[in-house]
């Protein structure tokens, strides 16, 4: 039986939209300098097994405003390849409220606040963000997978 649902983080949302739309704008769009085609076919394995791709509405925000940072003809490109994901994805709300409760708040932000609400061994989050993937790891050991420790096998 396959894994209920998988969130990433805005990075690699980043990644999987850019790399959609064509794996060679990868190296170039300015935040994925440390991205390759290799890293875009290791993340489409890493979502394989799951049923649903989950997001939060402040993941989306993030990835929005990073693509959109592209210059045209690409970025209409990747912001309509992001509106199509999102329709493929189940979007799941955290209150920015409750995320602010959360002990980390100060520390991470808005956006990994509220993935750490939520990430538990059945919907894990997927990130490249050291400090959120040990801040998850720390609470819920099954409720996080690194993804640069993916990249190193």
């Amino acid at each position: 039986m396959a894994p209920p649902g998988l969130f990433f983080d805005s990075n690699l949302i980043v990644l999987y939209v850019v790399g959609s739309v064509d794996q060679e704008l990868i190296a170039k769009h300015r935040r994925l300098r440390d991205y390759s085609h290799n890293d875009f076919e290791l993340l489409l394995q890493a979502l394989a097994p799951y049923q649903r791709i989950l997001v939060t509405p402040n993941t989306l925000s993030e990835a929005s405003n990073l693509l959109a940072q592209h210059e045209d003809p690409e970025r209409s490109l990747f912001l309509a390849e992001l509106g199509a994901m999102i329709r493929e994805t189940e979007e799941i709300v955290v209150t920015s409220a409750q995320a602010s409760l959360d002990p980390t708040f100060e520390r991470l932000g808005l956006t990994d606040a509220a993935l750490l609400q939520i990430a538990t061994g059945e919907t894990p989050v997927i990130t490249a963000d050291f400090d959120l993937y040990v801040e998850i790891a720390r609470r819920r050991q099954d409720a996080a997978l690194n993804f640069t420790h993916l990249r190193a096998l």
